[in-house]
Order: C-alpha cells, then sequence, then structure tokens
C-alpha cells in the first residue's frame, strides 16, 4: 500500500488498491461438518509468496471452540470504506458459522500468520436480539459498525434481515432493517452509498438446503429467485425485482467496483445465469425490445436483464436428466474490466470482458475436476456449446475432485485463486469422493490485458492431508482486503 499519512485502512480507490502489495498469506475456513471426522472447524493460514520456504502451505490452523459449525464466508471489521478514518484498522476477520449461528471474531492483527480467536457471539444474540438465524455476509460500514446478512429465522424457516455488530465490541446491537422489512429469503449484499442502495439476494430457506439438494424443494418455493433493492439511509426494502424462472437461486451480488456505478451483476446458480442489475436513466429508459429479458421499470428504480446464460448439458448417470453449470461464485477485477465466475458441476471457470456491461464477451476459460469428466459415470448426451467432456484433472499426482467453487482475484487481477468445496451439506450429495479425499486449492493465471485464464501446475494446496483428516476448504480472504469485501464510498 502506497504511504498515507492518517489515512485508515483500505485503499482510497479500486484502481489504488490494483497497486497494493502482493498478497502474501490466505485466510479460509476448513470445514468438518458432514465429514467422517468428528473436529471443529478450523480457519487456515495458506503461505502465496512464492519466495517462501512454505510457498503453498498451510502455514497455521485455529481451531474453533465447537463442532458442526460449518464455517462459510468472512469479512472484516474495517476495510477500504473507512479509509478516511485513521482510527480504524483492518484486524479482526468475522467468521460467521452458517448452520450453528455463531459468530466468531478472530484477531489477525497482531500475528497475522497466526491468528487467535478474539471473541464468540453466540446464537442465542442472534435469536433474541434479532429474530434471525444462519449468518452468511459480511460487510464492515463507515460509521464502525459490521453488518451481517442472514438466510433464516430460529426455526429454520427463510427470513433475509441484517444483523449488526459494534465494531469495537462485537455485541450485538440489533437488527440494521427496519421492523416487517425483512426479505422471505436472504443470502449475500452489497451496497452503494453514493446511491443510497444496497441490494441483496436469496438462497434459500436453511432447514431445506441444510442436509441436501432437493429439486421438489425448488417448485415448493423453498428457494429464492429475487433481488431486493434496499434504502440506504432509511433501511427500507423499496423494491423486489423477480428474476423468474432463469434465474433461480440468485447468490453472489457485485456491484461495479467504481462507487459512481449504478449497476452490476448476480449469478443464478440454478439454471446458469448472470443477471445485470442497474439503475434505471431517469432521462430515457432503454426500450424492452432491446433484450427480452431486459426488466424495465420507472426512471430512477432499479432493473435487471440477464446478459449470460451457461446452458444445461443433457446427461444420463445423474440425478437429473440436464445438468446445469451452476454458478456459485462471481467476482469482478477491480477496474471493472473482467467478471469471473464458476460453474461447480460442469467444472470450469469462464472470464468475460465486461467492457460493454450490457454484452459480456467470453475471453478465457479453464476446466478444474467438475461432474462430467470423461473417465467419470456421466454421459453428456447433447450439449448446446458443443464442448468435449473434459479430461479429469491432475495436479502434481493429485486428482482435483470437485468443481471450481469460490474464487478470490488478486488485487492485480493476474492471479485467480480457486477452492472446490461449496458447502458440506451439497458437497457429500455431489462429491462424495471430495468429502472423503478432501479438497484443494489451486491458482489461475490470468491474461488481464487480452483476456485468458491457465493453471499454475506448481501450485496446490491438498486439504486430504490435513492433520485432523481430510478437510472442505471453503472462501478465501487476503489480509489487505480483495475484490470482494472492499467497497469504496
Amino acid at each position: 500500500m502506497a504511504a498515507c499519512s492518517g489515512c485508515g485502512p483500505g485503499y482510497a480507490s479500486p484502481l489504488q488498491a490494483m497497486k497494493g502489495e502482493r498478497e502474501k498469506i490466505v485466510y479460509l475456513p476448513c470445514i468438518y461438518r458432514n465429514t467422517a471426522v468428528r473436529q471443529a472447524d478450523y480457519l487456515a493460514t495458506v503461505d502465496v509468496d512464492p519466495q517462501s520456504s512454505s510457498y503453498s502451505q498451510v502455514v497455521h490452523r485455529l481451531p474453533m471452540p465447537n463442532v458442526n459449525d460449518e464455517l462459510h464466508h468472512s469479512g472484516w471489521n474495517a476495510c477500504s470504506s473507512c479509509f478516511g478514518d485513521a482510527s480504524k484498522k483492518r484486524n479482526r476477520l468475522i467468521l460467521p458459522a452458517l448452520i450453528s449461528s455463531r459468530i466468531y471474531v478472530v484477531d489477525v492483527g497482531t500475528e497475522p500468520r497466526k491468528p487467535r480467536l478474539h471473541k464468540t457471539v453466540e446464537p442465542v444474540e442472534l435469536y433474541w436480539k434479532c429474530g434471525l438465524a444462519n449468518p452468511h455476509t459480511t460487510h464492515c460500514l463507515a460509521s464502525g459498525q459490521i453488518l451481517i446478512s442472514c438466510m433464516g429465522d430460529p426455526s429454520g424457516g427463510g427470513k433475509g434481515g441484517f444483523v449488526l455488530l459494534d465494531g469495537e465490541t462485537f455485541d450485538v446491537v440489533g437488527n440494521w432493517e427496519r421492523p416487517g422489512e425483512a426479505a422471505p429469503f436472504g443470502y449475500d449484499f452489497w451496497y452503494q452509498p453514493r446511491h443510497n442502495v444496497m441490494i441483496s439476494s436469496e438462497w434459500g430457506a436453511p432447514k431445506a438446503l441444510a442436509g441436501g439438494f432437493n429439486p421438489a424443494h425448488v417448485a415448493e418455493g423453498q428457494y429464492g429467485t429475487s433481488l431486493h433493492v434496499w434504502d440506504w439511509s432509511t433501511h427500507k426494502r423499496v423494491q423486489t425485482l423477480n428474476l423468474g424462472e432463469e434465474g433461480a437461486i440468485p447468490l453472489e451480488v457485485r456491484f461495479l467496483h467504481d462507487p459512481n456505478a449504478t449497476e452490476g451483476f448476480v449469478g443464478c446458480a440454478l439454471k446458469g445465469s448472470v443477471f445485470r442489475f442497474y439503475k434505471a436513466p431517469v432521462s430515457k429508459t432503454p426500450p424492452a425490445s432491446a433484450n427480452p429479458n431486459l426488466q424495465t421499470g420507472k426512471a430512477g428504480k432499479w432493473a435487471t436483464e440477464k446478459v449470460i446464460a451457461v446452458p444445461s448439458k443433457k446427461v444420463e448417470g445423474w440425478l437429473l436428466p440436464d445438468m446445469p453449470g451452476l454458478i456459485t461464485d462471481i467476482l469482478i477485477s477491480l477496474d471493472d474490466r473482467f467478471l469471473y465466475f464458476s460453474n461447480w458441476l460442469h467444472g470450469d471457470i469462464r472470464q468475460y470482458d465486461i467492457s460493454d456491461t450490457r454484452n459480456p464477451r467470453l475471453v478465457g476459460q479453464v476446466f478444474l475436476g467438475g461432474s462430467i469428466t470423461s473417465d467419470g459415470p456421466v454421459r453428456v448426451l447433447e450439449d448446446p456449446e458443443k464442448q468435449p467432456q473434459p479430461q479429469p484433472r491432475f495436479i502434481q499426482g493429485k486428482r482435483v475432485h470437485g468443481g471450481p467453487q469460490m474464487l478470490q482475484l488478486s488485487l492485480d487481477g493476474r492471479r485467480l485463486y480457486v477452492t472446490t468445496s461449496l458447502y458440506s451439506g451439497w458437497d457429500k450429495q455431489f462429491y462424495p469422493e471430495m468429502v472423503r479425499e478432501g479438497s484443494v486449492m489451486m491458482q489461475i493465471d490470468v491474461d488481464s490485458f487480452k483476456g485468458g485464464l491457465s493453471l499454475n501446475e506448481n501450485f496446490l494446496v491438498d486439504f486430504g492431508k490435513e492433520p485432523g483428516g481430510p478437510a472442505l476448504a471453503h472462501e478465501l480472504r487476503y489480509p489487505g482486503g480483495d475484490c470482494t469485501s472492499d467497497i469504496w464510498l
């Protein structure tokens, strides 16, 4: 990071962040729930410095004090939204547990390579103070508070509300949303204060997805299909954008990083769709005929259009006759030039040039495992993209089980890190061999000029060789911030 007298954590702008220091370590939660190992989940510290003697190795493990938490995503006590506040430090990693509803606060400032547990927020705090459970996404606020989205109520039903934590004590303050304003389902969110907006997405009812995926639950309405628009200043839900069947299970919400931007993207898992959301221009609204999937609204309101479709493949030897790509993670480079996403079932990562946000252009693709490898039990009968079934992927003699899932891009946009575990209940159902043998962490080299992806064969973290037994590694986070956790004001 460039010297800045009196500045707070993070960077002054997304483009300044791209000039930041190269990542040297990565934090990621490792899960034992739904595996044969009866131990607590832990936070792994991985060395990603190619000049280090411990490169691509786990150098520290911080076990949680409980079992069956299902650590999932993480966030910060402070990020670039606090850049102007010299009193703030990015020194605590917030680790919500998706199933137990605990929230762990981890001290990563004292010894970055050896994090230590700072505080545990017990689930009763969320239940009693907020009527919420199953915390998911964490974002810090410029106010110093911490905002965490939740997926359910204490009984396992869907409820898309938000918990506020005090940024100093980490006590539960209460709900962010107004009484009665919670959405039917919750999952991810992103906010843009310059436009007085926050947008949240929907996964499904925790009790429906806890043990695995049942297609009948989709027909029963236990999975979401909508984005929700919130007034940032009043905390009211002001719009619901129904994406329909093509937008079933909308997961990660990514605004463009430019804080002036009034658009972004969401990956919709079930049908392999990416929707662009945007604020309809005040002067004129694009004609509905320009895109059959366009959902126009009144000038100044928010609307959506489908801009990417990954077609399902007709298969035999699988759960259903049609296999979706299952888009499970997406992210945008800090210069807002490229969009990346993972197809967890098909097994590929894709890179799109989004210079024209309404017409993304595929410029890179790499296959890393998945459910349709050529030596597996699934046979592709019909593929609209006419791609051959990919060969199984081996790195340093280790077969990649599972498919590419969580992504994290280096600040300069040249390295893409990927893990293969989605969620232990779904891992067990779709990739039982990964549960038995552990997930992996890989690195993709990125052509950040004209586009292109290639696997770095010299990098592999094999979580099948962990001291406690094979583990499921999930989301990736750099100590200095990254393109999925930092928001600029």
